[in-house]
């Protein structure tokens, strides 16, 4: 059974769980009518996968301003989120990853509850956090587990070998 645990000192390295591969299959293009935001999907004809690199977290660098949420499987971590301050009344949703193996399971959503009870706690209105337009999976998964398009960034690639993407704002409150 997961429980969904506050990672502190003693379990600092669960942090660092490493990046596993995502599939990439379309992407989710947002459409503002109205003050209103609404997205339509375009399927890809062909599926590949992407992994981020490791981040390598510090947590002695990150505890002071980070809440650390760990989904664990026993004594083995399969899930993270970490959550910092953010602007205005919700709190930054900075990353969140389940393990491969655990995905597809309620892991992912069992971490969004936690979170948005951290923040409700620290008196923040909700959460929010950043998705690639191509990685309709997590995009898909965000708007299900209850978040909202509150915006979009065209330009934070340019320049970048990932020009071309844009990231999608979500907001769950």
């Amino acid at each position: 059974m997961i429980e969904i645990k506050r990672i502190d000192d003693t379990h600092k390295e669960d942090i660092n769980i490493p990046n596993e591969p995502f599939p990439l299959f379309g992407r989710m293009v947002p459409r503002l009518a109205d003050g209103r935001w609404s997205f339509t999907v375009e399927k890809s004809g062909k599926v590949s996968e992407m992994c981020f690199p490791d981040e390598n977290y510090c947590y002695e660098q990150m505890k002071a301003d980070s809440v650390f949420l760990g989904a664990c499987d026993g004594d083995t971590c399969v899930g993270l989120a970490i959550l910092q301050p953010g602007f205005f009344r919700y709190m930054y949703l900075y990353d969140l990853k389940v393990n491969k193996d655990y995905r597809r399971r309620g892991v992912g959503s069992l971490l969004i509850t936690e979170a948005k009870a951290v923040a409700l706690e620290k008196g923040y209105r909700g959460v929010y956090t950043i998705g690639q337009d191509n990685n309709l999976a997590a995009c898909l998964f965000y708007v299900k587990s209850g978040f909202r398009i509150g915006g979009v960034d065209t330009e934070v690639y340019k320049g970048t070998n990932q020009e071309g993407k844009t990231d999608i704002v979500f907001y769950y409150d």
